[in-house]
């Protein structure tokens, strides 16, 4: 079932949908986009200019054109998970995942991060590698986290410099330390 053709076209013939739309957030507008198998992409910052790339890129790589939809029941329940975490009202997503977008060890090391990393907790790279079997591979935990495709639901901005250093974030340093101010790991920045 996931053997893609070279182009990926084969998502397209099976007739996989691909639907987005974008949601204004704490931390600025996200495109979230699903497929029938679940939410397959969010995006930071999410302007026209990113807005339109990102589409663009999910085409290419799904094999599809996704189709703007912010009524459809395929993101009705992302949409409402994630207004109620940047309300405070929820801590854990419970939404099915399209892994589609990435695979072998980022996939394993995100799939890691989203069960066993819970709201309010923090995991070093380190420590992060050492839980799927690869100790001494902190830095492609970076990279892991760097290429997420589904940031904020798998929750990357919980994984930090074990030296107590933020580390990087896709989304921006502010974006993340909003994220752990949130969850009540980092006080509220003040400006």
């Amino acid at each position: 079932m996931n053997s893609h053709g070279q182009d990926g076209q084969q998502n397209g013939q099976s007739g996989q949908r691909v639907v987005w739309t974008v949601v204004r957030t704490d931390i600025g507008p996200l495109l979230l986009a699903a497929t029938e198998d679940g939410l397959v992409n969010v995006v930071f910052h999410a302007s026209e200019a990113v807005r339109d790339k990102a589409v663009e890129a999910l085409a290419a790589r799904l094999g599809t054109e996704p189709v703007e939809a912010p009524d459809s029941p395929l993101l009705a329940e992302p949409i409402r998970q994630l207004a109620a975490y940047f309300a405070g009202e929820r801590h854990d997503f419970e939404l099915p995942l399209d892994w589609t977008l990435v695979s072998g060890f980022n996939r394993q090391v995100l799939r890691e991060l989203a069960a066993a990393v819970p709201y309010g907790a923090l995991v070093g790279y380190g420590d992060l590698a050492a839980r799927v079997g690869q100790p001494g591979a902190a830095q492609a935990v970076g990279a892991a986290m760097g290429a997420n495709p589904l940031p904020v639901v798998v929750p990357c901005h919980r994984v930090v410099e074990s030296d107590g250093g933020i580390g990087g974030f896709g989304g921006g340093l502010e974006t993340k330390r909003h994220l752990l101010a949130l969850e009540g790991v980092l006080p509220q920045p003040l400006f």
